[in-house]
């Protein structure tokens, strides 16, 4: 395994600048990782080797020039398949999209470009981004470098596995109810969902409008700062766009502090009912918080217990909406039908070969949900409760500067114990759904490994909107006190990275 690989984006981006080693090194030897581990882990979907090379080439002759280049220059990245390419597929995990390639790039794909960052290629996730292990995918599930019998989280499993397997430096993940944190947690890795519309949606593939969130993962918070600062920014394209900037994300970084913050603790996300091992290092990260100048307060959020049941009623409904435009007419697969079919056989055809189970069943629950008769009675009340989960955000917020809770109940599960029981499964986003209700942001940083089991634990931080900055300071500041205890980093710890 080839040194480059283990060190971070923020060295990387350091080691290129003072011209110790060139972009093509640097890509070259993620490109061999993934040669290595690729076919073990199934991070990838589709893999650019020939085009990140020629971006890697590109910016060493720029910098051999003296050419002024962007920060991130020459550093790899990976890229969710939800979001459209223009030199590679995007499939969004389904057969209903197999080999098609979109004819413009997503807003972010655009920003990784203009940072002439090379993109090795298109991570792995549940079909349409349904799904909290990637074992909806229809290429098959990722695998979880810290146990490849074990789910890398969801739908950004992909993402997340490439980063704790060291595929690639950085990689950008999409959130619509936890997909970027809850894999985060359970890989050891750093996720963040930023404010909503806080970085464009642009490209992006809609599973639900109102809650989907492009951000970045990374193994460390200064890493997720870096991208998240190329990344965000107003788009004329994307309506729900934020008009003004968050500030630096770096800078927050930088400055980490715990001193004098107070901390949230969620009363109803205290950890009752979660893993006893994801409850001790979730009880050992206040001790420290507290330690080192924090202060910790409860706040009663009493809306979050309908938080689930309020998500899988409007999800399944914009997802039912938005994934109407895959009609076999106009784009992706077609399947005819024999004799001389209607325009309805054909439609419904190609969506009973092209959709797999997942997507399936919440097409069907939101569309009874938007149904008449039944609109009020259950999507329009799944409204009113998300009004008043933005509420208990409001009232927490004004207690405390940032609200804390475990990323995850359990650490990651086996495959199989969970895809037979769709209930079980949407469990696992207890914590982080809040966030997307409400639009705020929220970072899982990794916090220790649980006792029963040797696997990672998360702890989630979450901010007002508007204050992402503030979830870099403290994610940051705890990041390096852990460090600093640990004496190396959350992902050294890894057993399962020389995968053969």
């Amino acid at each position: 395994m080839s040194e480059l690989i283990k060190k971070n984006a923020a060295e990387l981006i350091d080691l290129m600048a003072k011209g110790e080693v060139s972009s093509v090194e640097v890509t070259q030897a993620h490109l061999d990782q993934i040669a290595k581990v690729g076919d073990a882990v199934h991070s990838f979907l589709h893999i650019s080797a020939e085009s990140a090379l020629a971006t890697a080439k590109k910016v060493d002759e720029l910098r051999a020039k003296g050419e002024k280049l962007p920060l991130l220059a020459g550093l790899p990245v990976a890229v969710k398949d939800n979001l459209t390419t223009t030199d590679a597929p995007t499939t969004a995990g389904s057969k209903i999209l197999e080999g098609w390639v979109a004819p413009y790039d997503a807003t972010v794909v655009t920003k990784l470009r203009n940072q002439l960052m090379p993109i090795l290629g298109k991570t792995n996730l549940d079909e349409f981004a349904m799904g909290s292990s990637t074992e909806f995918s229809a290429y098959g599930p990722s695998k979880n470098p810290w146990d490849l019998e074990r789910i890398p989280g969801g739908s950004g499993g992909g993402s997340s596995s490439v980063i704790s397997s060291f595929q690639a430096p950085l990689a950008i993940g999409s959130d619509t109810g936890g997909s970027i944190r809850f894999p985060g947690a359970v890989t050891g890795t750093v996720g963040t969902k930023p404010t909503y519309g806080a970085v464009s949606r642009y490209g992006l593939i809609a599973l639900a409008s109102s809650l989907d969130q492009i951000g970045p993962v990374a193994r460390n918070v200064l890493d997720a700062a870096y991208l998240q600062d190329v990344i965000a920014g107003h788009d004329p394209h994307d309506s729900t766009s934020l008009p003004n900037s968050l500030g630096s994300m770096v800078e927050a970084a930088k400055r980490g502090t715990l001193k004098g913050k107070k901390f949230g603790l969620i009363k109803q996300l205290a950890g009752d009912g979660f893993q006893q091992g994801v409850r001790n290092r979730f009880a050992e990260a206040i001790q420290i918080i507290t330690d080192n100048g924090g202060e910790i307060v409860e706040v009663d959020c009493p809306s979050f217990e309908y938080a689930i049941d309020a998500y899988y009623l409007i999800l399944p409904a914009e997802a039912s909406s938005n994934l109407a435009k895959f009609d076999s007419v106009r784009f992706g697969m077609r399947v005819t039908p024999e004799g001389n079919p209607t325009i309805e056989r054909v439609m419904a055809a190609t969506r009973e070969a092209g959709f797999g189970p997942e997507v399936k069943r919440r097409i069907i629950l939101g569309t009874y949900a938007l149904s008449s008769g039944s609109f009020d009675k259950f999507y329009g009340a799944a409204q009113k409760v998300r009004t008043l989960i933005q509420r208990d955000f409001d009232a927490a917020f004004a207690k405390a500067d940032v609200l804390i809770s475990p990323t995850a109940p359990t650490t990651a599960f086996k495959f199989g114990e969970k895809v037979s029981d769709p209930l079980a499964m949407y469990l696992n986003d207890i914590a982080t759904i809040p966030a997307n209700l409400a639009g705020s942001p929220g970072i899982s940083v990794p916090i220790g490994l649980a006792d029963e089991d040797n696997l990672p634990v998360g702890i989630q931080f979450l901010a007002p909107s508007y204050e992402d900055a503030r979830l870099y300071e403290v994610g940051a500041a705890l990041e390096g006190i852990l460090e600093g205890i640990w004496g190396k980093r959350m992902i050294d710890f890894a057993p399962n990275l020389e995968v053969k």
